[in-house]
């Protein structure tokens, strides 16, 4: 990865695989995908962390959305802890709209109520992780918490961010390293 100094490391696109030392409970065991890292501060999606008894088809008709397709009975995300009550498509690069940050070839990400329209009409894009809430960092914070072994680093991988095994995308993510998690601890150097 090509940085722009000493200090700041380009995320965007990676996965964060959470440590088993993660101090912070909301990010136990969990998989982020990074959708934005700058000076500015890092934006992400966590991936791997449903919210109980809430699905997609009912987000839609809670907003009143109608349309001719069958959205897939798919789980909402907890995104992470800032602004907990707004929406976040994270989705694949087949669709688009003006408001869409395109990530990579890959991955894109829309926070506008017209993609919802679209998935309930069937035009949306043909993977995604709905989430509420979203995981941020401010200037230097992530690079800090993968510097004090808080955070593995993976390429961002379609098929664990889209997977529907939520209980096994951190396993998963950590075999995409190579990495057995018992032999894990807080003190291992970053992989």
């Amino acid at each position: 990865m090509a940085s722009q100094d000493q200090t700041s490391t380009h995320f965007t696109g990676m996965m964060l695989i959470a440590m088993p030392s993660m101090a912070d409970s909301r990010f136990a065991k969990s998989v982020v995908y990074v959708c934005s890292h700058s000076e500015e501060g890092a934006m992400g999606i966590v991936v791997n962390q449903v919210i109980d008894q809430l699905r997609l088809p009912a987000v839609l008709q809670q907003l009143g959305i109608e349309g001719a397709g069958r959205p897939e009975d798919q789980p909402v995300h907890v995104g992470g802890p800032v602004e907990s009550n707004r929406g976040f498509v994270l989705h694949s690069a087949d669709y688009r709209l003006d408001s869409t940050l395109q990530i990579d070839e890959t991955f894109a990400l829309t926070a506008t109520v017209e993609i919802l329209r679209a998935i309930a009409e069937g035009k949306g894009p043909s993977r995604l992780v709905l989430a509420l809430g979203y995981a941020g960092w401010a200037p230097g914070q992530l690079d800090a918490e993968v510097l004090d072994n808080g955070w593995l680093l993976a390429p961002g991988d379609a098929d664990i961010v889209f997977g529907r095994d939520d209980d096994d995308k951190w396993n998963q993510a950590l075999a995409k390293l190579k990495v057995d998690p018992i032999l894990l601890s807080g003190a291992s150097g970053h992989a």
